[in-house]
């Protein structure tokens, strides 16, 4: 099976797990990982510490919790030069916000707003975490998986060469020559205009007819395995099309799709946590007069 089937199999499958429960799940965030077995990754003690600032610990932990905030990652950069980063960030940290309890910039009713807003950010993110993590299980990332391929319609896809020229007559042309006996790989080389495919003989790989605009995957699913066709015009130009190979699209296996579904069934499991606790709730919006103004059902 080729590089590209496989991602378009994937493309497949994890288009079809969304509808299982609503496309409304294509937008909730994304939910965190299940956490790394301890096999994989020692244990730190996050109590352990690292540094001292003025007396104040800094602590494993401590540099645990920097390392996930967004606006410190840092891909690119070693993982001990990582490290020596956000220790320096930590001891600046406190230096900072013991000068600034020092100013009594937390005194003011502005401050309290943002100390109450990220502190409920944080524990809604907490807790959205640890919902997630409890809905992934094996059992039911396989159970969603054979769920969904059993959904999955046959499909049809095709292998197939194209040469693509920007006139009928070369495309007649280039069709002579293939006729003749000669290579159509080795015409496509030559001729082809498509920088996709050229090098490699004009060979596009397996693909399902949703995929090629409309008269040239009228033309290649008319085909049957090296048949060649005569030229068929496009917004692209003029294509000779000849087909290797027709087969019924595969069915990505479980550990190819592991992830997606995994990432699924943590989506699922923290929106309806969401739309649980809306359901439950008393909510009440306002307009810019104080009157309520109508709920819509969600």
């Amino acid at each position: 099976m080729s590089a590209l089937s496989v991602r378009k199999s994937l493309l497949a499958l994890g288009a079809a797990l969304p509808l299982m429960a609503g496309a409304a799940l294509a937008q909730t965030p994304p939910a965190s990982s299940p956490a790394t077995s301890p096999a994989a990754v020692p244990a730190v003690d996050p109590s352990k510490v690292v540094a001292r600032v003025n007396g104040i610990e800094i602590t494993e932990g401590d540099l645990a919790i920097a390392a996930e905030d967004p606006a410190l990652q840092m891909p690119n950069v070693p993982d001990e030069q990582k490290r020596e980063l956000l220790t320096g960030y930590m001891i600046d940290l406190k230096l900072g916000a013991k000068a600034a309890e020092a100013a009594k910039v937390g005194s003011g009713a502005e401050f309290a707003r943002k100390l109450a807003y990220n502190r409920d950010k944080t524990l809604l993110d907490e807790y959205l975490d640890q919902t997630a993590k409890k809905a992934v299980n094996p059992e039911a990332a396989r159970k969603l998986y054979e769920e969904t391929v059993k959904s999955l319609p046959a499909e049809q896809e095709v292998r197939a060469r194209h040469i693509l020229v920007d006139s009928e007559e070369e495309a007649k042309k280039a069709l002579e020559r293939v006729k003749g006996g000669e290579d159509f790989a080795k015409v496509a080389g030559e001729l082809s205009k498509d920088p996709g495919s050229k090098t490699d003989g004009g060979d596009l790989g397996f693909f399902t007819k949703d995929r090629m605009v409309e008269p040239f995957a009228e033309a290649a699913f008319k085909l049957e395995p090296s048949q060649i066709s005569e030229p068929v015009k496009s917004q692209f130009g003029w294509h000779v099309i000849k087909v290797e190979e027709k087969r019924t699209k595969p069915v990505p296996s479980f550990e190819e799709t592991k992830d997606q579904v995994e990432a699924y069934l943590g989506r699922k499991a923290q929106q309806d946590l969401i739309m649980s606790l809306r359901k439950d709730a008393k909510i009440e919006r306002l307009d810019d007069k104080g009157n309520l103004v109508e709920q819509k059902q969600p």
